[in-house]
């Protein structure tokens, strides 16, 4: 069922962006004074066909991989904007979920071994505290204060001015320094609502009764939360999987603000532009990768829960 799920999901994305109104040859001419030919320009692009036929066209184009030519002035294919946008936007989301389930882990599991007391309360409170403020907010926050008042961080971009001709590891520290905000931000969302699911998993699961049989066994404090984990980490996995699709939208934001050159930015400026090509490439993208992540999802299963193995 992926293939038909996705080609619904295509035409459904492109209609709704047709629905927008105007078009890049109308953004270029307010950009250039001299493209006034707007509809030679549509006629050139292709914009002036019937919308199911164009979505024919875009159709047949990417089930040759091809995906198409940035109507953007630049002209560049969208697989090289892609491509140049991809590697900062995953190294991210990827560095920043491990940032995350490091310390979320243990913690919902040292907090869920004496639930409803006080250090329960204490940290249930911290986690609510974090959830209910917004990445936005946390974002401006961060870089007035860190930045600006402190300036511990820089504000913007992804490397300083004229780091390009640097030794390659004063480059990457350089790098690392313009990623610690952005990345402390996102470890702030992350921490509060990978913490609440694992300790309420856990506590939901160590009220089995075949935990209380392994307790009433005798079997040490260790024994049983190592075999409790297990099953409680069966929610995280569903998570982590529909968290995949996040490469492109969790990004739009944090790239926005911090002027992160990956995918978020790319969407975002996309859309302004109103460049189709990149926005129904990186919307089906999403739309694989949202696929990508039940599929993983699925087969996580069979590693954590035996039962689905069997």
């Amino acid at each position: 069922m992926a293939l038909p799920l996705l080609l619904g999901v295509t035409i459904l994305c492109f209609a709704v962006m047709h629905l927008a109104p105007g078009d890049p040859t109308m953004l270029m001419g307010d950009l250039d004074p001299k493209a006034h030919a707007n509809e030679a320009m549509r006629a050139a692009q292709g914009l002036d066909k019937p919308i199911w036929e164009q979505y024919l066209y875009w159709v047949s184009n990417l089930a040759q991989g091809n995906l198409g030519v940035s109507l953007a002035p630049d002209g560049r294919p969208v697989w090289d904007k892609i491509a140049e946008a991809l590697p900062l936007t995953l190294w991210l989301n990827v560095v920043g979920l491990v940032l995350v389930l490091l310390p979320a882990i243990p913690l919902g599991v040292w907090v869920a071994m004496r639930p409803f007391g006080v250090r329960d309360g204490v940290v249930t409170l911290l986690l609510y505290l974090g959830l209910a403020a917004p990445s936005v907010w946390l974002a401006l926050l961060g870089m007035q204060f860190f930045g600006i008042t402190l300036g511990w961080v820089p504000l913007s971009g992804l490397m300083s001015f004229g780091a390009e001709n640097w030794p390659w590891w004063q480059r990457w520290v350089d790098i690392l320094w313009h990623l610690a905000l952005p990345l402390g931000v996102g470890l702030v969302g992350g921490l509060t609502g990978i913490t609440r699911f694992v300790r309420g998993s856990m506590i939901e699961t160590l009220q089995q009764d075949y935990i209380l049989t392994a307790k009433a066994k005798g079997a040490s404090e260790r024994r049983v939360l190592a075999h409790a984990l297990r099953n409680a980490l069966l929610p995280l996995v569903t998570i982590l999987g529909l968290s995949v699709p996040g490469l492109i939208g969790g990004s739009v934001i944090m790239e926005s603000l911090f002027a992160l050159p990956g995918l978020g930015q790319l969407f975002y400026n996309s859309v302004m532009m109103r460049d189709y090509p990149v926005i129904m490439a990186l919307l089906t993208l999403g739309a694989v990768l949202t696929l990508i992540g039940n599929l993983l999802a699925d087969l996580a299963y069979g590693f954590v829960d035996p039962r689905v193995k069997d």
